[in-house]
């Protein structure tokens, strides 16, 4: 068209596991546009160690109903029985459309007999987590890429920021505005369908084993244009990142503990046992607050992970890249305890979606992390989350051709306008007010809360979000201002939703209200 828009039936905002998935198997006779703010595959997808969990036909001891009962337990009374047995049943085929797709699932020590080495994580009762080495996520993401470039009716954006959805007088999503970060100029997408698949928000939190990238930007574009946002109290806190003021958001897989790794103080104490039955293998919620609560009682600045006990060649032959990376800074797995932290790690909450994939507003899709499916509840089962993501963006690719097909033509809608704004003389705010919210929300809004912390929280966050909102409608915009905008939003809906839960479940633990309460035996559920 002449109109100077960029037009597609379909428009994947995110380029992970999610995104990558949908566009996949989306119709080869939809034109689809995928948005990435940094390159392709950029996320947490690529990070991902541990694996895919689903239950296989070669273990015979392993069950869907073992699994869906891992599920619901972990849990907490929140998950949707039906989504959970539609995503656990499908498990398999997922796994075999990965296997299609070139994805190399370690085998066991006999590769003959071509049966895939699965692993036991946290809260799963049987080995069901299929795993490439200790760079799972690496592995898949790779495989995807290679796939999503030969279609070529898949047009790629990368170094694109999504700034706002766009919806018509019918309030229904007809496209987005998303910024050019090189050319710092702001395009106009306009589409049959917008498939939200951005991941999740970590780094609303100071420690995170979130990338960069993860400023929950579908998540508040999706509210800001009037979607409803579910669970967002229950923010997973993975129990292990590695210790090091360099070390950044390096993440020790669960599969360490899955295999043997033992939970010490610094005295060399077991501690698990005190918390759960389940010891070093139960649900990460409980493990991290576990390692909280010894941090906090005995003044320490981490635990200790201990897999000295076990065998030094299967130690380098199943946590290869994990291996290297502790070497790298000090730490001998095969003699030495490793330093852990618990750290921001997954968004439970999101997007509200059906089993469709279909949000709240007409032609608005999300699938991922930053979706609310009903899958997860109160708590993430460990490796869940790539399951999530492949059966679900498969499912909502099968669904909106079907449902493209009902729509109206999209109206034309005018370009970004910005002729008032300026060039901003110092950037100095964004990075303070970024440092501070992260501060806050560390601080404030983490592992163990209170109610007095939460409002203290939400005071300083709507501040920031004043501050942050009178510069952005003054000034240029640029990624890091649209990225804290994002994240400032996010944080608010967290703050928002855990005051509003006034028991403990699952994540979300506050000491006014220890205990949980059927009477929140509910969805936590935003609009704007």
């Amino acid at each position: 068209m002449s109109d100077g828009h960029l037009h597609y039936d379909v428009v994947i905002i995110g380029s992970g596991l999610a995104g990558l998935n949908a566009a996949i198997n989306l119709d080869p006779s939809l034109k689809v546009a995928i948005i990435t703010k940094t390159k392709l595959g950029d996320g947490a997808s690529w990070l991902a160690q541990g694996g895919i969990a689903a239950v296989s036909s070669k273990n015979e001891s392993d069950s869907f109903e073992s699994h869906i009962d891992d599920t619901i337990n972990a849990g907490a009374g929140l998950c949707d029985i039906d989504v959970v047995k539609y995503c656990i049943e499908n498990g398999p085929d997922v796994v075999q459309d990965l296997v299609n797709l070139g994805v190399d699932f370690s085998l066991r020590d006999h590769i003959e007999t071509s049966e895939y080495d699965l692993t036991k994580e946290g809260g799963h009762s049987h080995r069901r987590v299929y795993h490439s080495g200790d760079i799972t996520g690496e592995s898949i993401i790779a495989s995807l890429i290679a796939n999503v470039r030969t279609k070529s009716n898949i047009t790629f954006y990368e170094d694109y920021t999504s700034i706002n959805l766009i919806l018509d007088d019918d309030q229904r999503v007809i496209g987005l505005y998303a910024l050019d970060n090189n050319s710092k100029e702001v395009k106009t997408f306009i589409s049959r369908a917008v498939v939200v698949a951005t991941g999740g928000a970590g780094k609303a939190y100071l420690y995170t084993s979130n990338p960069d990238t993860a400023t929950g930007d579908g998540i508040a574009m999706s509210y800001r244009a009037g979607a409803a946002i579910s669970n967002m109290e229950f923010y997973q806190f993975h129990p292990t990142c590695l210790y090091h003021p360099d070390a950044k958001n390096f993440l020790i897989s669960e599969a360490v503990r899955g295999e043997g790794g033992i939970l010490r103080l610094k005295n060399g104490e077991r501690f698990m046992e005190k918390y759960d039955d389940r010891k070093d293998l139960a649900p990460r919620d409980i493990v991290a607050r576990a390692i909280d609560k010894e941090m906090k009682k005995t003044g320490v600045d981490s635990v200790y992970l201990d897999v000295t006990h076990l065998d030094p060649d299967f130690i380098k032959q199943r946590f290869p890249n994990i291996y290297k990376k502790c070497k790298k800074y000090g730490f001998d797995m095969i003699t030495d305890w490793i330093p852990v932290v618990p750290a921001a790690h997954y968004c439970c909450g999101g997007v509200k979606v059906d089993m469709d994939g279909h949000t709240t507003l007409k032609g608005l899709y999300a699938c991922g992390e930053c979706s609310c499916s009903g899958l997860h509840g109160a708590n993430r089962l460990a490796s869940n989350s790539l399951l999530e993501a492949m059966v679900f963006s498969k499912r909502a690719a099968s669904i909106i051709k079907k449902d493209l097909k009902k729509l109206p033509k999209t109206k034309k809608k005018p370009a970004w306008e910005s002729s008032w704004t300026k060039i901003p003389e110092e950037t100095i705010l964004i990075h303070h007010n970024w440092d501070e919210l992260r501060r806050t929300m560390w601080n404030n809004v983490g592992i163990v809360r209170t109610m007095d912390r939460l409002k203290n929280a939400l005071k300083r966050i709507e501040m920031i979000k004043a501050e942050t909102d009178a510069y952005y409608w003054k000034y240029e915009l640029s990624k890091d201002l649209i990225e804290l905008r994002n994240i400032v939003t996010v944080a608010e809906i967290i703050v928002v939703s855990a005051m509003s839960r006034k028991e403990s479940r699952g994540l979300h633990y506050i000491v006014n209200f220890p205990r949980p309460n059927d009477s929140f035996l509910k969805d936590t559920v935003l609009v704007k």
